[in-house]
């Protein structure tokens, strides 16, 4: 039986460097975790303990009872769904025309897709808001959620492009040989062999959406009407930050985004990666 062979000090360096960065990413998570649910006199020590001594959950019951989180998660959620649906209405035939068709052109628009990627949200707030205001669209969820469509779309446009890419091609002529059209050999033939990248499509413009903060903070003035982003920015005052009941807030935020994450990682990897070797 051969014997086993011993790490050599290039494998040690290596895991003790992935330990560390390891360890400087998620404890930044650890501790807002663990702050969220130790009492507020073990925080206020100094130093405070790396672990808790004991376990307070009256940070979320403050939370849930005196703020309107589950409204904030559930407008959220509603505005992240309608944007993945836009995006991919607006992408899957895009991302085709720039993967299977042919037209002059078609190179320089792709680069000017990617182009439009580079210019800082900051610089055009004010004419979206002037836009918005125009058409009547402010304190509109729909709205908002076409404007987030609008941003994600490029990136997205790109990505499932490279899936698309990735599909032979003589697939594709097999199908129109046999009397499709185009149209059907998009969703008959190309879209079932490339979920993975709309799996990928889909998790890109959620996790856009959900995060976003400065269009909403812009063009969403009503209470009643707040997403997750922008209530949790109200938990910060000019007299007081509740910093236990703040954390709470960060854990539960990112809770739905994580689980989300979780349950489709397998197929974000294949999408992400989809055209990368090409066989």
């Amino acid at each position: 039986m051969r014997a086993s062979r011993l790490p050599s000090l290039e494998d040690l360096l290596r895991g003790a460097a992935i330990l560390l960065v390891s360890a400087i990413i998620f404890f930044p998570v650890y501790w807002m975790i663990v702050s969220s649910i130790r009492p507020s006199a073990e925080s206020l020590s100094f130093p405070p303990p790396l672990l808790p001594g004991s376990i307070d959950i009256s940070s979320y019951w403050q939370l849930f009872t005196d703020k309107p989180i589950a409204r904030w998660l559930m407008l959220s959620t509603l505005v992240a769904s309608l944007t993945v649906i836009g995006t991919l209405i607006l992408v899957i035939p895009g991302a085709y025309a720039l993967s299977r068709l042919y037209w002059p052109g078609r190179s320089a628009f792709g680069l000017l897709l990617l182009f439009t990627q580079m210019m800082p949200a900051a610089v055009i707030v004010a004419p979206v808001l002037a836009l918005y205001r125009n058409l009547g669209w402010t304190d509109n969820l729909w709205a908002l959620a076409l404007l987030h469509t609008a941003f994600v779309v490029p990136l997205c446009a790109w990505v499932l492009k490279a899936s698309f890419d990735a599909v032979p091609k003589e697939i594709v002529e097999a199908a129109l040989i046999d009397g499709c059209d185009r149209w059907k050999v998009l969703w008959l033939v190309v879209l079932p062999l490339t979920r993975p990248g709309l799996v990928a499509v889909s998790v890109i413009a959620f996790f856009a959406s959900w995060n976003e903060y400065l269009f909403a903070s812009t063009l969403i003035t009503r209470n009643e009407l707040y997403t997750a982003s922008l209530g949790l920015a109200t938990l910060m005052t000019q007299l007081d930050t509740p910093l236990f009941v703040l954390m709470a807030a960060g854990v539960t935020f990112s809770v739905l985004p994580v689980l989300f994450y979780m349950a489709i990682q397998r197929h974000l990897l294949r999408g992400l990666t989809a055209g990368a070797v090409k066989g």
